[in-house]
Formats: structure tokens, C-alpha cells, sequence
């Protein structure tokens, strides 16, 4: 009777490991930042507005109200709709946390094949705002603008 009682609290010990470990294999906070913001970028190389506007909030607002998360991803679905390609090139992502939000800062490089406006396309300083929305971080504002502007 021992021993079973021993082999219980054995098993039950291993149990509780084995539930515990995928809580230690948890993605860090600032890790799935970077991702979201790395998947944004693929999205939209590759046309895909629906993937492009999955990180983003519902209420995303970028550079002050010029572009929504619509705007964003309807723009996106056009340029892909007339065979347009976006190059985008990411620069290091810089994090800073605030209280229960992040800030990423970034530098993103746009390229076109296309007939894209000369005035959209080059080098931008971006910052974007990440909260937690039901355990998935999410882009709520963002802001870029040409460096030498």
C-alpha cells in the first residue's frame, strides 16, 4: 500500500511537470512584438492584406488619423489586386516598455517594382504602440515619417 501511494504521488509529481513545462516555453512579451512586426512586413511583400492587419488593433490609428486599419489593408489589397510589388526592408526594432504597453521604434526602407509615387517610397522612422488584447500583443497607433522630413 505504500509503495502504491509512493507511485501515485510519483506520477502525480511528473504530471504536474509535464503541464508545467509549455508555461516555461512561453514566447517573451518583447519576442512576440518583434514577430507581429516582422509578419506585418512579409504581409505586406507579399500582398496579403488579411495578414498584414492581423497584429493591429481594431482602433488602429496610424500617423494621426491619416490611416486606419482599413486604410492600411485596403491599400494593401490594391497595390496586390494591380500586381504591384512592395519591398520592405526592416531596420533593428528598438523596445521600450511602458507600464502594461510597449513602444517599438523602427526603421523600414519601401521599394517598388511598380508605379508607386517616388514621394512614398524610401526610408521611414516608425514608432508603434503594442498593448495586450486577450493575451496577443496588438499594434494600436503607429507613426512614421522620412527622417530628413
Amino acid at each position: 500500500m505504500i509503495r502504491l501511494i509512493k507511485t501515485v504521488r510519483q506520477l502525480t509529481a511528473v504530471a504536474l511537470l509535464v503541464l508545467a513545462l509549455p508555461a516555461c516555453h512561453r514566447t517573451p512579451d518583447e519576442a512576440q512584438v518583434r514577430e507581429a512586426i516582422a509578419a506585418v512586413a512579409q504581409a505586406a511583400e507579399a500582398g496579403s492584406a488579411s495578414r498584414a492587419g492581423t497584429p493591429l488593433s481594431e482602433d488602429f490609428d496610424g500617423n494621426a488619423g491619416t490611416l486606419d486599419r482599413r486604410g492600411l489593408t485596403g491599400m494593401i489589397r490594391l497595390l496586390a489586386l494591380r500586381g504591384e510589388h512592395i519591398g520592405v526592408t526592416m531596420g533593428p526594432v528598438s523596445i521600450e516598455h511602458r507600464g502594461e504597453r510597449m513602444v517599438a521604434t523602427f526603421t523600414v526602407t519601401l521599394t517598388s517594382g511598380g508605379r508607386l509615387l517616388p514621394d512614398q517610397l524610401g526610408l521611414y522612422q516608425v514608432e508603434s504602440a503594442w498593448r495586450k488584447e486577450d493575451g496577443t500583443w496588438r499594434c494600436y497607433t503607429a507613426s512614421w515619417k522620412h527622417p530628413m522630413s
